[in-house]
């Protein structure tokens, strides 16, 4: 394999890895708390989406709970976008680790 095939290849792998870090940003994840109460959406960007708090949840006496749940919801979305990322970064490079890449 001669410079100009690993070149080649090289440049096919950043066009496909463009491509893949695109296609994430339109691809979504959803994450819950409370049973339901508290739910979020992400991109596969790790982009926050939406949040959705149920009305019962909403207690003037008690925000810690609220807040924690809302935590909770947002972090869960985000672990789940990142696993979808490296999932398709694997398929991508056939399971080599790239470091700085996700």
């Amino acid at each position: 394999m001669g410079l100009n095939d690993i070149l080649r290849q090289a440049q096919i792998m950043q066009k496909k890895m463009t491509q893949m870090q695109e296609d994430l940003k339109t691809r979504t994840v959803e994450a819950s708390s409370g049973g339901g109460m508290v739910t979020v959406t992400a991109s596969g960007a790790r982009e926050i989406l939406s949040l959705s708090i149920d009305p019962a949840v909403v207690d003037p006496q008690d925000v810690d709970m609220l807040q924690d749940l809302i935590l909770a919801a947002v972090n869960e979305a985000l672990k789940k976008a990142t696993q979808m990322a490296e999932e398709e970064m694997g398929q991508l490079t056939g399971g080599m680790k790239i470091p700085g890449m996700f």
